[in-house]
């Protein structure tokens, strides 16, 4: 499968039961990229992830998966390209966190058909991948938030995706968590793998150094390279807050950019 294959969504207008939320979109992802998609609770990020994984209809326009519509793509052939990373975490069963990381391998099993050694090793490959093959046997409900997210995060990578969908990955984690699970995804960036993260962070674009697209006011406002994008009068913007984006040296010396609150 072609490695730099685009999705991509062309002149749509995006929203529920003909009610539009987002206008006139158009965006692309290749692998090999990272692009975070910030702005306000109720901006559209939620209705655009939603579109992109086929669970709405495109209103107007179209969404293009290697130049053909996703509404063309056999289901079971689009989950195998596009993995879903979901904020919420609950599952009703005591599943140990090998078992939830083997679920991402259903994609490509026949109906009836059990995961089999290969599926098993590509799971246990995930878990190694992220840091977090000791954690295999354990339960997932009694894992912490930040553990039960990286162990999301490999069943999306048992998928073996070209994209990987990411909703808010580090929301509701303590800030020790959120360092750890977005230094994770930083590391998944690779040539093969293209990265759409949705975060209320502008600091967690700055970290993986990624692309930006801007939802505000019923369309994607801005897009770019986050050094570019990432401006005190953007955030003012979309954010209606003060903000200081600064420069600090890092214990190597190299220099990081950061978003500090204005006060008073």
């Amino acid at each position: 499968m072609n490695k730099k294959m685009k999705l991509e969504i062309q002149n749509a207008t995006l929203g529920y039961h003909n009610n539009a939320v987002l206008h006139n979109v158009n965006m692309e992802l290749t692998a090999g990229k990272t692009t975070c998609l910030i702005g306000r609770n109720g901006a559209g990020k939620t209705t655009l992830f939603k579109s992109l994984l086929g669970i709405l209809p495109v209103l107007q326009g179209e969404i293009l998966l290697d130049g053909k519509n996703i509404r063309r793509w056999n289901c079971r052939d689009y989950a195998r390209i596009i993995a879903y990373v979901p904020q919420a975490r609950t599952l009703p069963f005591p599943f140990t966190a090998f078992e939830v990381a083997l679920f991402g391998r259903t994609a490509h099993l026949s109906r009836f058909a059990s995961p089999g050694k290969h599926d098993r090793r590509i799971a246990e490959e995930c878990l190694e991948k992220l840091q977090i093959g000791h954690l295999r046997n354990r339960i997932f409900t009694q894992l912490s938030g930040g553990e039960q997210q990286m162990v999301i995060v490999a069943r999306a990578l048992a998928q073996q995706p070209l994209f990987l969908v990411m909703d808010e990955p580090a929301s509701s984690l303590d800030f020790g968590n959120q360092i750890r699970v977005i230094a994770q995804v930083n590391r998944l960036k690779n040539d093969s793998l293209g990265i759409l993260m949705a975060t209320h962070s502008p600091d967690h674009a700055f970290l993986c150094k990624a692309d930006v697209l801007v939802v505000h006011r019923g369309k994607l406002w801005k897009s770019g390279d986050c050094d570019r994008i990432i401006t005190e009068k953007v955030l003012r913007e979309v954010y209606d807050a003060d903000v200081c984006v600064c420069s600090v040296k890092g214990k190597s010396n190299e220099t990081f950019r950061t978003c500090v609150p204005v006060m008073g």
